[in-house]
């Protein structure tokens, strides 16, 4: 039987490039794409994949609260990061998200289909490319008590200082998430209020950094 999966990443070159080569393998079958988080959480509803191929870096809601929001309605599913972000901070949120696997984009092919095979079959994969950043991420972490916004801010916090983020109006946001404008700038002040920034530019380069989006091309 094929493993069925989505692939989601907002670079169409990329999603069709990698869908294409997938489907070649004998058990490997694409069901479904999408271009950001959002779609895919309402994909993976519709079509109940085996497995998602998850960019973070990916508009209206990041790969990583994308995986959150997965697992939480469907806790079975396999999830596979594979991003251009190789960091500490990136790979131990998806990790902590619930992600079952961790690659870069430049990996090679023959080493997607392991970890599509490896995380299937109930193991862990990280990327050998990867790994000195998780080792260097234990060794510190005594030391290093730094907060993410994944830690600082709520679901819906992050949400919104995402779209804010992309340059949404607070009109935009509250339709996109079916929130009254007032609810919206009652989650703008908490947000500057944790994260003791006042300026949209500021909350733009920490979105940005923290990964919850990623800057124009």
């Amino acid at each position: 039987m094929s493993i069925r999966i989505i692939m989601a990443d907002d670079h169409a070159v990329v999603r069709e490039g990698l869908s294409k080569s997938l489907q070649e393998q004998e058990n490997l079958e694409v069901i479904g794409q999408a271009k950001n988080g959002l779609m895919t959480v309402e994909l993976v509803r519709e079509l109940s994949p085996d497995l998602v191929i998850m960019d973070i870096g990916m508009p209206d809601l990041n790969g990583i609260d994308a995986t959150r929001q997965i697992l939480r309605e469907s806790p079975n599913i396999k999830i596979i990061g594979l991003s251009m972000h190789s960091g500490k901070k990136f790979v131990t949120e998806m990790f902590k998200a619930g992600a079952k696997g961790y690659l870069p984009k430049d990996c090679e092919f023959d080493e997607l289909v392991d970890a599509i095979e490896t995380v299937i079959n109930g193991n862990m994969f990280l990327s050998p490319s990867i790994t000195g950043v998780m080792v260097e991420t234990y060794i510190r972490s005594a030391a290093e008590k730094k907060s993410s916004a994944f830690s600082v801010l709520t679901p819906r916090e992050r949400e919104v200082l995402q779209l804010m983020a992309e340059g949404n109006s607070t009109k935009q946001i509250g339709r996109r998430l079916f929130i009254s404008p007032k609810t919206v700038e009652a989650h703008r002040l908490r947000i500057m209020n944790k994260l003791e920034i006042d300026n949209v530019a500021q909350l733009t380069k920490y979105a940005i950094q923290e990964g919850l989006t990623s800057p124009e091309p």
